[in-house]
């Protein structure tokens, strides 16, 4: 994997004050494979839903957080359906990446979730059938958690993530990589794990939008043969 091939994924982290940063400095996608809008809505926790502008969802985050004072993230979650599967977007939320809620959107399916907090750090969680299987900072990705920490090595290293910690002179010349080219690498093992490549095109089309709730983790329910 070269850098360039991470071009598709450049808009998701611009330079600081570009103008073009669409999602700003604190936000979650989540991919998720074979599921529609509605389905993702209610695995959410959403009760009700309304087809919003990615502007319109913008603004009903920012009245939720002027509210709240941002310590509850965004309240709404839009989604896109794309390909075989679809997108969730989260501005200002975190929702995504807590593991009873990657429960309940992974049963049956797999799931990536890709976060960025400029205030805190950016994560990485990959979830399949109620499970969350690794899950680590892309400026840190030898320290990851999960049921299967090494599920994802190979296509780690395929996107140039280092598995094992270096010395610290390997750390400081990595880390300026790993910190400038983060969030591209993870939206694109994002796009294989799941079939979905999240596109800024997304946004410009309307979104099922909903407030997420928080519910509480169920063991998902296995078909039997």
């Amino acid at each position: 994997m070269t850098i360039d091939a991470l071009a598709p994924f450049r808009w998701l982290q611009p330079p600081y004050g570009d103008q073009g940063d669409l999602l700003g400095e604190i936000y979650c996608v989540t991919l998720l494979r074979g599921l529609d809008p509605a389905e993702v809505l209610r695995r959410f926790g959403a009760r009700t839903s309304t087809e919003m502008s990615f502007a319109e969802l913008d603004l009903a985050v920012s009245d939720f957080t002027m509210v709240t004072e941002g310590g509850e993230g965004g309240g709404y979650v839009g989604v896109v359906a794309t390909g075989d599967g679809c997108a969730a977007v989260e501005s200002s939320g975190w929702s995504g990446t807590d593991d009873s809620t990657l429960a309940r959107l992974s049963a049956g399916t797999d799931v990536v979730s890709v976060s960025r907090h400029d205030y805190a750090c950016d994560y990485f969680h990959y979830a399949a059938d109620g499970m969350v299987i690794t899950a680590f900072d892309p400026t840190a990705p030898e320290h990851r958690s999960g049921a299967d920490t090494d599920r994802l090595a190979g296509l780690m290293r395929e996107f140039g993530l280092p598995l094992e910690e270096g010395s610290e002179e390997e750390w400081e010349q990595r880390y300026d990589d790993l910190t400038e080219h983060g969030l591209a690498r993870m939206f694109a093992m994002a796009a294989r794990l799941t079939g979905v490549t999240f596109t800024a095109d997304l946004l410009n089309g309307p979104l099922l939008v909903g407030a997420i709730a928080d519910l509480p983790w169920e063991e998902p329910q296995r078909e039997t043969p």
